[in-house]
């Protein structure tokens, strides 16, 4: 089998495990009523659009990863920050559903979005097409990021 379809399939399993995992910590997530109730950031989108988001997002970086993984010299670095990015991947649902802790939340949510970043502008140059993979990831995180701290500052 072609190597990276290989590193495709591995990625994909692993970003739907992520969201699987943080799914378990979510509850009814944006449908509870707790949420809904709750001041909103004026540019919430309605609750559809986050499964879409993340969906689309985590099929292009996968994209972007299996094929930059082929690429990049250094892929012990490019896996540590994947990794890095998998666990707080999965810790955002637990810290802003589960506990409430939408304040650190958007700490740990911020800190995703620099490990991110830092994967992209690390290795964008050995990427090349394949970092636009990466791209619609850092775009939803600057969004949630907003949302994120739109709620935790509405909601003391």
């Amino acid at each position: 089998m072609n190597p990276t379809l290989l590193r495709l399939l591995a990625f994909l399993v692993l970003n739907f495990v992520a969201l699987g995992i943080g799914g378990l910590f979510t509850g009814p997530g944006v449908a509870d009523p707790a949420y809904q109730e709750a001041n909103q950031a004026p540019w919430t989108p309605p609750g559809w659009v986050f499964g879409t988001a993340w969906t689309l997002v985590m099929l292009t970086y996968a994209w972007g990863c299996a094929v930059g993984l082929g690429r990049v010299s250094d892929k012990r670095n490019f896996l540590k920050l994947y990794a890095l990015q998998w666990v707080l991947n999965v810790l955002w649902n637990p810290l802003f559903f589960y506990w409430g802790r939408t304040g650190w939340a958007w700490v740990e949510i911020s800190l995703l979005f620099v490990v991110v970043a830092m994967q992209f502008l690390w290795f964008r140059k050995e990427l090349r097409e394949a970092a636009w993979g990466l791209v619609p990831y850092l775009v939803w995180l600057l969004v949630a990021n907003s949302l994120n701290g739109a709620f935790f500052v509405l909601n003391p």
